[in-house]
């Protein structure tokens, strides 16, 4: 890395060039991730048939973003977020190339493995969170959390709303209808991919390192990579908002996953769906800057139990909504998204709070590995819990399991705020 002049005025400055970079790509890697969240379940159900098998796609491409989360996090500690972000959103972008390719030749298995490297887009939008929090000071990480978050609804929000205008365009290539938004996917995170390594430098993360060794503030040596794990003590800070960010991805993931599939099983076009997930995805991003503000003032804590309570609500008015109600559906998925933002800002900061540079990165990709897996796991389950019962017990079960994060958090004092 260049050397930087780590004055006050410097880094004020570098972070301030971060977010700028970091908000560019979260509008791109908005636009990729919503390919799979609207019609990977209806482009599953096409190819292999039946309600059942209709979750797998969410489980593939989170399970691919775990894998990703694990290697991004690995990277990073030891290249920096430029290098880490930059290969993670260039490796989605192939996996959704992948998916175009086999909706088009009809082949399954490329289908499958696509999806899976697909993830690595998903994990790596994810991660770009942290980026902004590298150099900002300790009050302001969850508003920092928050800049990357928001910037991500342009996209995010626009992705699904263009489905039919894709798959116009899918269509007019010779390729099917679904295959649309994933060519938007394609070219969305690669581009991100190309702004992070272009302009993310300085890298924040390399010059926070700098920054804590030059104020001494960096903690003992960890123990090496191949030391036996009881030697490692897991803050309890990393745990909690790890366990905050996981319970609230399971419920989040197993219902958005299965809103398209018993839409179409009630009649609604492609419109309305792309209507009611572009609605839940700006629920998961847009209102990130006024949540951002509260968890930094009002608390990590009491923001969690928000995402606890706003999740149920969720899935009870999910549960009550008639199969044809757009009005029902549409808050049911404000809510779902609104609970998981809730969620996931006050356990990020968790997470950096109890962390220092030395092992921040490590750390928090393999929190997302648990997300991710967690999010694999709900997707999975979706569609034969559907299959087996109904759209209202998954949702209604979605609400209740978010509840778990309320004695979570009370079991333990790691939600005040510590210096990093």
């Amino acid at each position: 890395m260049t050397p930087v002049a780590l004055t006050p005025e410097a880094v004020a400055a570098l972070q301030r060039r971060t977010l700028i970079t970091v908000v560019a790509s979260q509008v791109l890697g908005g636009a990729g991730l919503a390919a799979g969240v609207t019609v990977g379940a209806l482009l599953a159900q096409q190819m292999l048939g039946g309600e059942g098998l209709a979750g797998l796609p969410t489980a593939l491409f989170t399970l691919g973003s775990a894998l990703a989360a694990f290697l991004v996090g690995r990277i990073t500690q030891r290249a920096g977020r430029r290098v880490g972000l930059g290969l993670g959103f260039a490796a989605g972008g192939l996996g959704a190339v992948g998916v175009v390719a086999a909706a088009a030749l009809d082949v399954v298995p490329l289908l499958l493995v696509s999806l899976f490297v697909y993830g690595a887009g998903t994990s790596t939008n994810l991660q770009a969170r942290y980026a902004g929090t590298d150099l900002a000071a300790p009050d302001r990480r969850a508003t920092a959390v928050s800049v990357a978050m928001v910037s991500t609804t342009l996209g995010a929000v626009a992705g699904p709303n263009l489905v039919e205008p894709l798959g116009g365009l899918a269509t007019s290539l010779g390729l099917p209808a679904l295959a649309g938004p994933f060519l938007l996917a394609a070219v969305a995170f690669l581009a991100a991919g190309a702004t992070l390594f272009g302009f993310l430098r300085p890298d924040p993360f390399l010059v926070a390192q700098q920054l804590s060794r030059a104020d001494g503030a960096a903690s003992p040596a960890p123990a090496p990579d191949d030391a036996p794990r009881g030697r490692r003590a897991v803050p309890a800070g990393v745990v909690v908002g790890a366990t905050v960010m996981v319970l609230t991805q399971v419920a989040m993931v197993a219902i958005m996953t299965m809103t398209p599939v018993h839409m179409r099983g009630h009649g609604h076009d492609l419109g309305d769906v792309g209507l009611v997930i572009g609605i839940h995805v700006a629920a998961m991003f847009l209102p990130s800057l006024v949540t951002g503000v509260l968890v930094d003032k009002v608390g990590r804590v009491p923001m969690a139990v928000a995402a606890g309570v706003t999740l149920l609500l969720a899935g009870i008015t999910g549960a009550a909504a008639p199969g044809d109600s757009m009005g029902l559906l549409v808050l049911s998925l404000a809510l779902l998204g609104l609970g998981w933002n809730f969620g996931l800002i006050s356990g990020t900061a968790l997470v950096v709070d109890a962390t220092t540079p030395d092992t921040r990165a490590r750390t928090q990709g393999s929190v997302d590995v648990l997300i991710a897996l967690a999010g694999a796991g709900g997707g999975a389950m979706s569609g034969v819990v559907m299959a087996g019962s109904s759209y209202a017990t998954l949702a209604l079960g979605g609400g209740v399991l978010s509840l778990l994060l309320i004695p979570v958090l009370f079991l333990t004092r790691a939600g005040r705020p510590a210096a990093a």
